[in-house]
């Protein structure tokens, strides 16, 4: 999936809570953009929940999906950091690290037990979020009048263009979004909605959200 342009991640972070034989299990689902800000969320857990037996994680990152993690934080090897990464990767979903806290019951699970309630606790938490589309467009500029901004911006949003933001200065500077390759397409839809031509400044490329 190298060079990937599109892919899903959740819409923002969320927490559930499942409990197995009086163990409680709190998943974490929070979105990164690098390994480093998965370990810092991790690291502002373990001291949140100081008081919890284990911290176990699984985080897959990048639009390609290529940097997985998983660590099972002292339960036997393979029961927890493993099956909650293959929830993550049974969602299809990128820029996330799932962090499940355990709080030790009294009766032990199992290694059957213990993997299935690891994986149910991300379940639990991914029920409980909306997931977006994120893709990577060039960014353009349109330069209107100001009198004429509101209206063009929601005329283009009504054609299905992404206006990103809008800045005023001389003139208000809308910024819009198109996937690769379809910048004449964007110019046709522009001239539609100005009644003329207008000129495109390149703004270089980025990435959106959209719902599903």
């Amino acid at each position: 999936m190298t060079g990937a342009t599109t892919y899903l991640t959740i819409a923002r972070d969320g927490q559930a809570e499942i409990e197995v034989k009086r163990s409680r299990f709190v998943c974490d689902l929070r979105r990164v953009d690098n390994e480093e800000a998965a370990r810092d969320v991790l690291a502002a857990i373990r001291k949140q929940h100081w008081d919890a037996g284990h911290h176990c994680s699984a985080m897959i990152i990048g639009a390609d999906a290529s940097l997985e993690r998983s660590n099972d934080d002292g339960e036997p090897s393979g029961t927890a950091g493993a099956p909650m990464l293959e929830v993550l990767r049974g969602h299809a979903i990128s820029d996330v690290v799932a962090i499940v806290t355990r709080w030790f019951g009294g009766t032990l699970l199992g290694s059957g037990g213990l993997a299935r309630a690891y994986g149910d606790g991300v379940r639990a938490a991914l029920d409980e979020l909306p997931l977006v589309r994120r893709s990577l467009v060039e960014e353009f500029i349109v330069a209107v009048e100001h009198d004429r901004a509101g209206r063009v911006e929601n005329d283009l949003r009504s054609r299905g263009v992404q206006v990103l933001t809008t800045e005023y200065a001389e003139r208000a500077l809308i910024l819009v979004g198109a996937a690769a390759g379809r910048r004449h397409e964007l110019e046709s839809t522009l001239a539609e909605v100005m009644s003329e031509h207008v000129d495109l400044i390149p703004a270089g490329s980025g990435w959106v959200d959209s719902a599903l």
